[in-house]
């Protein structure tokens, strides 16, 4: 088990802080279209197109400007994507598949039929690597409310961005923080209006109206147990900040008309995108014996010089230590000399440990395809 140590990093008065500096992408194309209607809605895949290879080492294209509001408008996050196929491809695929979340699958599927509707909590930092690629065929027509929680740990910008492409999508969403409950009443009013729905539509067919059952259904440690806690104002299933606390269906109530069932994180049995398979073990959304903290904390490290909202300063900030245009492995080890007498695990540990906390600062890993702007 790595050892956290808090307390105030070793500071270098000789070093001054990189100047880190990000490639400009091309402006946007503006295609003209005789007709003003919106853009069809595009599923909720990303899109792996563009961008280069960038080496395991680092010292890859990192010359920009530093404007970071006009660079965050023409950064195309595809590149990304395809940047992290390759970083990915000589790593130890990720997979973790438990045996308890194979006979929940089984179980949740039978639930699913009384459904109705369906809470899809997705982990907020990478609101696509969190969707199930079944869940879609498994809820059919039933309602969904799609709650992207650790709200705290995304910028107003990822805020926006996802709200209104799930908004075009006519995807109700709602941010929480279901550790200090930003978001529970909100979505309590929520359900509880689509359950007032669902009872109107039982009075009109002469039914008598009964208590609404909805399933809270997403991957491991997404905050779904803490999320009924909050809506419940007590704690009544148990949570923990690490995947596969929860290890069966549980059914609460909550006020008369809506009944909760909490599940069991679940993920595919085998993960063929191996870019979403290093982000779930970067945010700790995935059980760690699935995956080497070193080449994962290598990975994040490399994403760091890449996303608008972060590059390598936040690295110097943190720990004090230059990147000298170098990423992955070797600011690893790098830190790893600094700090902890040359343990890398303990050095990757750190990094992970500090992201998924917040220390690094508001840092999503994902946004939403984009799409083509049509006038």
């Amino acid at each position: 088990m790595a050892v956290h140590l808090s307390g105030v990093f070793f500071s270098k008065a000789s070093i001054s802080p990189p100047i880190i500096q990000h490639r400009r992408r091309p402006p946007l194309t503006v295609v003209a279209a005789a007709s003003a209607a919106p853009p069809p809605s595009l599923p909720p895949t990303i899109q792996t197109v563009g961008g280069k290879s960038a080496s395991w080492y680092g010292n890859s294209d990192m010359n920009s400007s530093n404007s970071m509001v006009s660079f965050e408008e023409e950064y195309d996050w595809a590149d990304l994507e395809t940047d992290l196929y390759h970083w990915t491809k000589s790593l130890r695929p990720v997979q973790w598949y438990p045996g308890h979340i194979g006979k929940t699958e089984r179980e949740l599927k039978e639930q699913l039929k009384l459904m109705d509707v369906v809470i899809e909590v997705r982990d907020g930092r990478i609101p696509m690597s969190t969707s199930h690629p079944l869940m879609d065929s498994w809820l059919g027509n039933r309602k969904r409310i799609l709650v992207l929680n650790r709200e705290d740990m995304i910028s107003t910008a990822d805020r926006n961005a996802w709200a209104d492409y799930y908004g075009r999508q006519g995807i109700k969403v709602v941010f929480s923080n279901g550790q200090l409950g930003m978001g529970s009443m909100k979505l309590g009013r929520l359900a509880k209006s689509v359950a007032a729905e669902v009872n109107m539509k039982r009075r009109a067919r002469g039914l008598l109206p009964r208590a609404v059952r909805a399933g809270i259904v997403g991957y491991p440690n997404v905050g779904k147990s803490s999320l009924i806690n909050r809506l419940l104002k007590r704690r009544m299933c148990p949570a923990a900040p690490r995947p596969g606390v929860t290890r069966s269906l549980k059914w609460v109530r909550f006020g008369s008309d809506l009944e909760l069932l909490d599940s069991p994180g679940i993920i595919p049995m085998r993960m063929s995108d191996q870019s979403a398979a290093i982000k779930l073990a970067i945010c700790d959304d995935i059980g760690e014996k699935s995956y080497d903290f070193t080449d994962v904390a290598g990975v994040f490290v490399q994403m760091l010089s890449k996303l608008p909202e972060a590059n390598n300063n936040v690295l110097w900030e943190r720990y004090k230590i230059d990147t000298d245009g170098r990423c992955g492995r070797t600011f690893v080890h790098k830190l790893a000399i600094e700090l902890f007498n040359g343990d890398e695990h303990q050095a990757a540990f750190r990094i992970l440990s500090d992201f998924r906390k917040g220390r690094l600062g508001k840092i999503a890993l994902e946004r939403p395809p984009v799409q083509s702007r049509v006038i």
